[in-house]
């Protein structure tokens, strides 16, 4: 399954969007600024996505890695300016 089918599947089951994921996780103090702070551990993020989401551990390590930035959430990116 493809990272972006991981998220479609999240907003399907869950009705959150990954940009409202990162929101999620900043008022819960995980984030700030939607990535993920230094100290955070993912379990404590995998464990507030299964307890209130119901989500499965795959599909809460799609948010995690939403969160540390090693996925994106596949919306298209601003070109830089060279």
């Amino acid at each position: 399954m493809s990272f972006q089918a991981y998220l479609d599947n999240i907003q399907a089951k869950t009705g959150k969007s990954p940009a409202d994921f990162r929101r999620l996780a900043t008022d819960k103090g995980f984030a700030e600024r939607g990535k993920l702070k230094p100290g955070v551990k993912a379990g404590a993020v995998v464990a507030w996505l299964k307890a209130d989401f119901g989500l499965g551990h795959g599909h809460a390590m799609a948010i995690v890695a939403l969160l540390t930035g090693k996925k994106g959430d596949g919306s298209p990116r601003k070109p830089s300016k060279t």
